[in-house]
């Protein structure tokens, strides 16, 4: 599976609403339609996010016509600022297209401009697809023979757009290496990621997976039934507290009071240093309609009004631990990630 692609100078994107039910690509010839396909979730997860918008950026500057190389800035910021107002929450959206402006700094012309934005998106989805492999490989030693793991969200393939994923990518490294693991997946209300992709993607890996509802995370946490918590991540702010999809606070509070470990995998590049807590993390509110309805099904009375956060921010204090490509840090996490990001800087 390979859920982003470039091929022909155009973007391929594996869509993710149409899942599970059909298989279907997109083929992107028009940035606009991977800034709609982000906006519309067809593309998401906060790595995959990145790469795709590194890409879609790399296809706007094909298309500026362009006379001097300030018109081919001018045009190449209107292209930035269009995918930066696609999704607030996911910060690896943010760290690309601040990478892809660095990669243009004094392009002497539109050409050279173009090549070096399509070099960067290139570079940025082989890093992505190393350090989720080096992620997935040291967090399974978190893992052991026969722990039944619950996850929330999507956090496989399909939220990082290569090889390996960021939690999921750990539960396929540990049954690589010979170990038995069951997952329990929460069905990830509003829009069912879990049920939908996260279940999907096991099944394909044929990893034992049991699908339950979100409110029942604490039921079987009680009854002993859970080992671990892992988790992926939008946005990690400087001192640990981390936001991701809704529902995931209750998940880790949960965990606490049961005495579970709550681990949080996630690349460095979801790693928001300027943001010293997760009260200054943007969380995105989307449309009503995708908690009124099921699958364009109507479930509440026409007159009602709904509220629909996508991210709920975790404090560090219920963050047993955060997995990423260089190691695994604990707490005090403000000082251990300072240091690991100055360790790769």
């Amino acid at each position: 599976m390979k859920p982003i692609q470039w091929t022909g100078g155009k973007l391929r994107l594996l869509d993710q609403t149409a899942l599970p039910l059909q298989e279907v690509y997109l083929e992107v010839s028009d940035y606009r339609e991977a800034v709609s396909a982000i906006k519309t979730l067809k593309v998401r997860g906060a790595p995959a996010i990145g790469i795709a918008a590194g890409y879609g950026i790399a296809l706007g500057a094909q298309s500026i016509k362009a006379s001097s190389i300030k018109a081919f800035n001018n045009e190449l910021d209107r292209i930035f600022q269009d995918f930066a107002g696609s999704r607030p929450t996911a910060v690896n959206l943010f760290w690309t297209i601040a990478r892809m402006r660095q990669s243009v700094t004094g392009a002497g012309s539109a050409g050279e401009a173009g090549d070096a934005l399509l070099r960067t998106a290139r570079l940025i989805h082989r890093q992505e697809a190393r350090a989720m492999a080096d992620l997935s490989r040291i967090g399974s030693s978190l893992v052991g023979n026969d722990f039944t793991i619950l996850t929330h969200c999507n956090t496989g393939q399909l939220a990082t757009g290569v090889e390996y994923g960021t939690a999921l990518g750990i539960i396929k490294a540990a049954t690589e290496q010979g170990k038995k693991v069951k997952v329990f997946a929460d069905e990830t209300r509003p829009l069912l990621q879990g049920a939908r992709l996260t279940t999907w993607e096991l099944d394909r890996l044929k990893i034992p997976v049991t699908l339950i509802t979100d409110n029942m995370a604490g039921h079987f946490m009680s009854r002993g039934k859970i080992d671990c918590v892992m988790v992926g991540a939008d946005r990690i702010a400087a001192n640990g507290d981390t936001a991701n999809k809704i529902g995931t606070y209750s998940v880790a509070v949960l965990a606490k009071e049961n005495g579970i470990p709550f681990y949080v995998a996630a690349p460095l590049s979801s790693i928001d240093i300027s943001i010293g807590s997760g009260d200054f993390i943007p969380i995105e509110e989307r449309g009503q309609e995708e908690v009124l309805s099921i699958s364009g099904v109507r479930i509440a009375p026409h007159k009602v009004r709904a509220a629909n956060p996508a991210f709920d921010v975790t404090p560090h204090k219920y963050v047993t631990a955060i997995i990423t490509e260089k190691g695994i840090m604990r707490p005090p996490y403000k000082r251990n990630i300072k240091s690991a990001l100055r360790e790769v800087q």
